[in-house]
């Protein structure tokens, strides 16, 4: 049904041998905004796993439900609406088969509002105890404080082990992952903080276990394209780049493992 964590790090190490591709379920419905389920889907399928991806949601051919998710590896959800506690209603319906998916050995990625989600005031319930989502904007010393379209540093930790401090991703009032442990994550094998926002150093993206699977989270939105700032009048001070996305991909789907060469 779903592939192992070991059989899906061994295709990141060499995706372009896979003969066929993995699949992911994308939600698209009311709680997606304008262009991002697509944003998520082209940054999946130019990815170096070069996934197969279906949109789901209730306005879709197909929902999300067990059935549904038997035959992906992973389900992703993309940044969405402006009030998690009114978008909650339309989808608690999907928490017990996302648990389900998970703890069997999917991955959830979350991005924006999808990671917003994975929380439990309301949301999934994916995070490891004691750990939550909110706002970034909310949070001390926060670059941002505004809940306007701009661009925001983090620094980010690659699978290759490097580190680039203070680049510039798309913001769209995202989250912060809260109470992660990051040592005993390390110490245990079971997930890493991916990046951390640059001026506070709030957690901006991770990857955690849940079950027999993961759930990799980013804030910031790496899968924006260029119609993104251009839409919303703005650039991206180191232009637009999807390296740090599809690193996102690849350190979920290996369970944060650091691969240095």
């Amino acid at each position: 049904m779903r592939t192992t964590t070991i059989a899906m790090a061994s295709a990141v190490a060499g995706a372009t041998a896979c003969a066929t591709p993995p699949k992911a379920l994308v939600y698209r419905g009311p709680a997606s905004c304008d262009g991002c389920p697509e944003a998520v889907a082209e940054l999946l399928e130019s990815s170096p796993l070069k996934f197969q991806v279906s949109f789901a949601g209730p306005t879709e051919a197909i929902d999300i439900n067990e059935q549904t998710l038997k035959g992906v590896q992973v389900y992703a959800h993309p940044g969405g609406g402006d009030d998690l506690n009114e978008s909650w209603p339309g989808l608690k319906n999907y928490t017990k088969p996302l648990r389900d998916f998970v703890s069997s050995g999917g991955y959830y990625l979350g991005f924006c509002f999808g990671a917003y989600l994975a929380g439990d005031s309301p949301g999934f319930g994916l995070l490891p105890r004691g750990s939550n989502t909110d706002a970034e904007t909310a949070q001390k010393n926060a670059q941002v404080t505004s809940s306007k379209d701009t661009v925001i540093e983090v620094d980010w930790t690659f699978v290759s082990g490097k580190t680039e401090k203070k680049r510039w991703m798309y913001f769209q009032e995202g989250a912060v992952i809260t109470g992660l442990d990051e040592n005993k994550l390390l110490d245990e094998g079971s997930g890493r903080v991916l990046a951390r926002y640059s001026q506070n150093g709030d957690v901006a993206a991770s990857v955690t276990r849940y079950g027999k699977g993961w759930v990799g989270l980013v804030g910031p939105h790496p899968e924006a394209n260029d119609e993104w700032y251009s839409a919303e009048n703005f650039t991206n001070p180191d232009g637009i780049n999807f390296d740090i996305g599809y690193d996102f991909v690849v350190a979920a789907l290996n369970g944060g493992k650091i691969e240095q060469s």
